[in-house]
């Protein structure tokens, strides 16, 4: 399956608040980052961000270094265009995470729903190898992902459910729980969708 094609087609045929995972407010993502944060404003990428508000939000709240990554370069442009002048402050990467080169580290990792796309093993290792690459000693990582309770399929894709337990057994163990939520998501057509959010930090 080409995953690049996959998704530029989903954001060609679809407005971004008909898509099943659009948040009007990414609540949880903001409390979780807010706990990372604490009285800081870190600077922090955005994995899987798309055509996600959380940018918008993380702006008005005066974060100065935001990057967004994203394999489909419609949803990338959805949000400059969403944000007009505004999208100059960020740094838009268009890539798939598991080939991403960072050219630098963040303090925050964040990604809602990316994660549990990747149902090969290699591709989950390379994620991870990334990952480690990416952030910071010390930096967090929030990861949103379907709850073991969730859907088995989004966007007609498989898809890997976790609890905090499977999730920390993939990002193994230079990553340390320090919270876990769950939300139960209502889509556009009022279908439920569990998932679960996860904050682990970086351990030296």
């Amino acid at each position: 399956m080409d995953r690049k094609r996959h998704w530029e087609d989903v954001y060609a045929s679809k407005a971004v608040h008909e898509t099943s995972w659009h948040q009007a407010e990414p609540a949880p993502s903001l409390a979780l980052i807010r706990h990372a944060a604490g009285k800081r404003k870190p600077s922090l990428i955005d994995v899987g961000g798309g055509a996600s508000r959380l940018v918008d939000c993380l702006l008005d709240e005066g974060f100065p270094d935001l990057a967004v990554l994203d394999i489909s370069g419609q949803a990338l442009d959805q949000a400059r265009l969403r944000l007009g002048r505004r999208a100059s402050r960020v740094e838009w990467v268009e890539s798939d995470v598991t080939q991403f080169e960072p050219g630098r580290t963040y303090e925050i990792w964040h990604d809602r729903a990316a994660f549990h796309f990747l149902t090969e093993a290699e591709d989950r290792r390379r994620y991870v190898d990334v990952l480690l690459r990416t952030l910071a000693e010390g930096g967090h990582v929030i990861i949103a992902a379907f709850a073991p309770d969730g859907p088995q399929k989004c966007s007609g894709l498989d898809i890997v459910r976790y609890d905090a337990r499977a999730l920390g057994a993939e990002l193994g163990p230079r990553f340390v729980l320090d919270e876990e939520r769950y939300e139960v998501h209502l889509t556009p057509a009022g279908r439920e969708q569990r998932f679960g959010f996860h904050r682990f930090h970086k351990a030296a």
